[in-house]
C-alpha cells in the first residue's frame, strides 16, 4: 500500500508503541509541507531518561545495530553490507542508551537530496518499546528531510504499524497505490 499525505507537524503528546517483526513490507509515503521544532520528547528529556541522540555512524557498533535487527524480527544482515548501506545513507538518526552504549532506537533515509527520500530500518529494541523513542527518531528524522526541502518521503511498513506512523503524518494514498516493488520469486512455466 503506497501511503501519501502532508506532515502539518503539529503532533499529539501521547506514547505510540512500535513493534516490529520482518514480513512483507509496505509502501509508504509521505508529502512534507511545514515543520517545527516540537517533538513529542525534547532532546533533554531523552538525555535525562540515559538516551543519547546520534546523526553520524561514529561511535555505531554494527554488531550491536544487527541485534537490534533481528531482536525485531529483520534477518542478520552481513556487517560489511550494513557500511555500504550506510555510507549511502543521506540522513540517519540513533539512540544510544548511556548505560550499556548500545544502540537502542534507529533509523535512516536514502534519496536524491532534493526532491525524494526514503525512510528505511526503524527500529527499537524491544526493551525499550512503548517509551516513545521510536517516535522520537521518526519525528526528528522527518524533520530534517523536511528541512533539506524534501517534498516527498516514503517508508516501507508492516500492515499492523501503519498506526503508528498516522500520527507522524503518514496517510494512505487516496489516489489508489500508485508505486510497486520489484519482486525476485520466479514464474513457474508450466
Amino acid at each position: 500500500m503506497l501511503l501519501r499525505g502532508t506532515i502539518s507537524y503539529t503532533l499529539p503528546t501521547s506514547t505510540l508503541r512500535l513493534r516490529t517483526t520482518y514480513t512483507y513490507p509496505q509502501n509508504v509515503a509521505v508529502s512534507a509541507q511545514s515543520t517545527s521544532s516540537k517533538f513529542s520528547i525534547s532532546d533533554q528529556d531523552l538525555e535525562s531518561r540515559g538516551f543519547v541522540l546520534r546523526r553520524t555512524v561514529e561511535d555505531l557498533n554494527l554488531d550491536h545495530l544487527n541485534s537490534v535487527f533481528v531482536a525485531v524480527g529483520f534477518p542478520k544482515r552481513d556487517p560489511v553490507k550494513i557500511r555500504v548501506a550506510l555510507k549511502n545513507t543521506d540522513a540517519l538518526l540513533w539512540v544510544e542508551y548511556s548505560k550499556t552504549q548500545r544502540p537502542v532506537a534507529f533509523a535512516r533515509a536514502t534519496g536524491d537530496g532534493v526532491f525524494n527520500a526514503i525512510i528505511w530500518d526503524v527500529v527499537v529494541d524491544p526493551s525499550f518499546q512503548g517509551i516513545g523513542l521510536g517516535k522520537a527518531v521518526m519525528e526528528r528524522l522527518v524533520e530534517e528531510l523536511v528541512g533539506k526541502g524534501i517534498c516527498n518521503i516514503a517508508l516501507y511498513s508492516e500492515p499492523r504499524v501503519l498506526g503508528f506512523y498516522r500520527p507522524l503524518g503518514f496517510v494512505a494514498d487516496p489516489d489508489g497505490i500508485r508505486g510497486m516493488v520489484y519482486s525476485r520469486k520466479q514464474k513457474y512455466n508450466k
